[in-house]
């Protein structure tokens, strides 16, 4: 059994978050997290995915303002022991859930391109043509809400 939390910047929690991002979305192509990025993730809204059983973090992401109707979707991550088992789209469909209920109309965010189909799934639209960022190709992707 599985739950859906809010993380506050600064916690316990948040720091596991932090860990679990590096391990399964930086780690794996090289990349560092960036301290100097922190203060910036004290505007955002994190969720987390806990493992009722042990209250382990199995999975997070990040909901970061753009402008007052939208709101980007960032940094889905969930451990690999978990991957493949909903968690994901859990995730993503309790932030959508929050996303509404804070007033935002639009979700938008940069897709890696083997991740697409599972947000198509999930009503997302790809929008323009496929980009490069710090060597990883990605893809916008829009839903409303």
């Amino acid at each position: 059994m599985r739950k859906m939390i809010d993380i506050d910047f600064g916690s316990s929690r948040y720091n596991e978050l932090v860990e679990l991002r590096y391990k399964i979305l930086l780690e794996p192509l090289g990349l560092k997290f960036l301290d100097s990025f922190r203060p910036e993730e004290a505007k955002y809204l994190h969720i987390g995915c806990i493992e009722m059983l042990d209250n382990r973090l199995v999975g997070g992401l990040i909901l970061a303002p753009v402008d007052d109707e939208t709101i980007r979707l960032m940094q889905v991550a969930v451990d690999t022991i978990y991957q493949g088992e909903g968690v994901g789209r859990e995730l993503v469909a309790y932030a959508e859930k929050r996303a509404r209920e804070a007033g935002y109309k639009k979700i938008v965010m940069h897709a890696m391109l083997f991740v697409v189909g599972f947000y198509e799934k999930m009503g997302y639209k790809a929008e323009g043509e496929p980009f490069d960022e710090q060597g990883i190709t990605f893809m916008k992707m829009v839903k409303k809400l």
